[in-house]
Protein backbone atom coordinates (compact mmCIF):
# COMPACT_ATOMS: atom_id res chain seq x y z
CA UNK A 1 0.00 0.00 0.00
CA UNK A 2 1.05 3.53 -0.64
CA UNK A 3 1.84 5.80 2.18
CA UNK A 4 1.96 9.56 2.43
CA UNK A 5 5.09 11.17 3.82
CA UNK A 6 4.51 14.34 5.75
CA UNK A 7 6.72 17.35 5.04
CA UNK A 8 9.68 17.70 7.36
CA UNK A 9 9.47 19.96 10.31
CA UNK A 10 6.26 18.47 11.47
CA UNK A 11 4.25 21.46 10.26
CA UNK A 12 0.96 20.59 8.70
CA UNK A 13 0.51 21.80 5.16
CA UNK A 14 -2.84 22.17 3.58
CA UNK A 15 -3.89 20.12 0.63
CA UNK A 16 -3.51 23.25 -1.52
CA UNK A 17 0.28 23.16 -1.13
CA UNK A 18 0.45 19.92 -3.12
CA UNK A 19 -2.09 20.90 -5.82
CA UNK A 20 -0.73 21.25 -9.37
CA UNK A 21 -0.21 24.74 -10.75
CA UNK A 22 -3.23 25.55 -12.89
CA UNK A 23 -1.93 28.81 -14.40
CA UNK A 24 -0.31 28.94 -17.84
CA UNK A 25 2.75 31.11 -18.23
CA UNK A 26 2.06 33.15 -21.38
CA UNK A 27 5.33 35.07 -21.39
CA UNK A 28 7.16 32.64 -23.73
CA UNK A 29 4.18 32.63 -26.09
CA UNK A 30 4.15 36.45 -26.20
CA UNK A 31 7.90 36.43 -26.93
CA UNK A 32 7.44 34.04 -29.85
CA UNK A 33 4.52 36.07 -31.23
CA UNK A 34 6.54 39.29 -31.10
CA UNK A 35 9.42 37.65 -32.94
CA UNK A 36 7.01 36.37 -35.61
CA UNK A 37 5.45 39.82 -35.91
CA UNK A 38 8.87 41.40 -36.49
CA UNK A 39 9.71 38.76 -39.10
CA UNK A 40 6.45 39.40 -40.98
CA UNK A 41 6.93 43.16 -40.84
CA UNK A 42 10.44 42.84 -42.28
CA UNK A 43 9.59 40.30 -45.00
CA UNK A 44 6.24 41.72 -46.17
CA UNK A 45 7.78 44.56 -48.25
CA UNK A 46 10.15 42.09 -49.89
CA UNK A 47 7.24 40.05 -51.22
CA UNK A 48 5.72 43.00 -53.06
CA UNK A 49 8.84 44.25 -54.77
CA UNK A 50 8.88 44.19 -58.52
CA UNK A 51 10.68 45.92 -61.29
CA UNK A 52 11.02 49.67 -60.97
CA UNK A 53 9.00 50.88 -63.94
CA UNK A 54 7.50 54.37 -64.26
CA UNK A 55 4.08 53.67 -65.74
CA UNK A 56 2.41 56.18 -68.03
CA UNK A 57 -0.56 58.05 -66.60
CA UNK A 58 -4.07 58.27 -68.01
CA UNK A 59 -7.49 59.38 -66.85
CA UNK A 60 -9.36 56.78 -68.95
CA UNK A 61 -7.96 53.66 -67.24
CA UNK A 62 -10.19 50.87 -65.98
CA UNK A 63 -9.23 48.71 -63.04
CA UNK A 64 -8.12 45.19 -63.88
CA UNK A 65 -9.53 42.14 -62.15
CA UNK A 66 -7.17 40.35 -59.79
CA UNK A 67 -5.94 37.32 -61.68
CA UNK A 68 -3.22 35.21 -60.10
CA UNK A 69 -2.82 33.14 -63.28
CA UNK A 70 -2.02 36.13 -65.49
CA UNK A 71 1.54 36.91 -66.51
CA UNK A 72 3.14 40.28 -65.92
CA UNK A 73 5.68 41.52 -68.45
CA UNK A 74 7.79 44.51 -67.40
CA UNK A 75 9.43 46.55 -70.16
CA UNK A 76 12.18 48.68 -68.65
CA UNK A 77 13.47 51.97 -70.01
CA UNK A 78 16.80 50.45 -71.04
CA UNK A 79 15.05 47.68 -73.01
CA UNK A 80 15.28 44.99 -70.34
CA UNK A 81 12.38 42.55 -70.10
CA UNK A 82 11.15 40.81 -66.95
CA UNK A 83 8.48 38.12 -67.12
CA UNK A 84 6.95 37.38 -63.70
CA UNK A 85 10.09 38.46 -61.81
CA UNK A 86 12.40 36.52 -64.18
CA UNK A 87 14.75 38.40 -66.51
CA UNK A 88 14.29 37.35 -70.12
CA UNK A 89 15.92 38.57 -73.33
CA UNK A 90 13.92 39.74 -76.32
CA UNK A 91 15.04 36.80 -78.49
CA UNK A 92 13.70 34.11 -76.13
CA UNK A 93 10.52 35.96 -75.10
CA UNK A 94 8.36 34.54 -77.89
CA UNK A 95 9.51 30.95 -77.27
CA UNK A 96 8.86 31.22 -73.53
CA UNK A 97 5.41 32.70 -74.05
CA UNK A 98 4.54 30.08 -76.67
CA UNK A 99 5.43 27.30 -74.22
CA UNK A 100 3.22 28.91 -71.58
CA UNK A 101 0.33 29.27 -74.05
CA UNK A 102 0.67 25.60 -74.91
CA UNK A 103 0.10 24.76 -71.24
CA UNK A 104 -2.72 27.32 -70.84
CA UNK A 105 -4.41 28.48 -74.09
CA UNK A 106 -6.44 31.18 -72.28
CA UNK A 107 -3.36 32.86 -70.89
CA UNK A 108 -3.64 36.57 -70.07
CA UNK A 109 -0.71 38.99 -69.91
CA UNK A 110 -0.37 42.43 -68.34
CA UNK A 111 2.29 44.63 -69.94
CA UNK A 112 3.85 47.24 -67.66
CA UNK A 113 5.98 49.41 -69.89
CA UNK A 114 8.05 52.30 -68.60
CA UNK A 115 6.72 55.63 -69.82
CA UNK A 116 10.09 56.41 -71.45
CA UNK A 117 10.27 53.18 -73.50
CA UNK A 118 10.49 53.77 -77.23
CA UNK A 119 7.49 52.99 -79.40
CA UNK A 120 9.57 50.62 -81.53
CA UNK A 121 10.55 48.50 -78.53
CA UNK A 122 6.92 48.24 -77.39
CA UNK A 123 5.92 47.14 -80.89
CA UNK A 124 8.62 44.44 -80.86
CA UNK A 125 7.36 43.20 -77.50
CA UNK A 126 3.76 43.19 -78.72
CA UNK A 127 4.79 41.30 -81.86
CA UNK A 128 6.40 38.63 -79.68
CA UNK A 129 3.32 38.43 -77.45
CA UNK A 130 0.83 38.11 -80.30
CA UNK A 131 2.97 35.71 -82.33
CA UNK A 132 3.18 33.47 -79.25
CA UNK A 133 -0.61 33.15 -79.41
CA UNK A 134 -1.65 35.36 -76.51
CA UNK A 135 -4.85 37.22 -77.36
CA UNK A 136 -5.69 38.72 -73.98
CA UNK A 137 -3.26 41.59 -73.49
CA UNK A 138 -3.71 44.58 -71.18
CA UNK A 139 -1.44 47.58 -70.74
CA UNK A 140 -1.07 48.73 -67.15
CA UNK A 141 -1.05 52.46 -66.45
CA UNK A 142 -1.32 54.66 -63.39
CA UNK A 143 -4.34 56.89 -62.86
CA UNK A 144 -3.57 60.48 -63.75
CA UNK A 145 -3.29 62.66 -60.70
CA UNK A 146 -5.46 65.74 -60.74
CA UNK A 147 -3.47 68.94 -60.95
CA UNK A 148 -4.07 71.34 -58.08
CA UNK A 149 -6.62 74.01 -58.87
CA UNK A 150 -5.52 77.60 -58.40
CA UNK A 151 -8.12 79.96 -56.96
CA UNK A 152 -9.24 82.69 -59.31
Amino acid sequence: MASFIKPSGGAKRSRRAFAPIAEINVTPMVDVMLVLLVIFIVTAPLLTTGVNVKLPQTNKAKSLPQDNKALTLYVERDGGLTLNDTKVDADSLRARLAAMVEANPELRIYVKGDKDVSYGLMMQVMASVTSAGITQVAFVTEPQRASPQTPQ
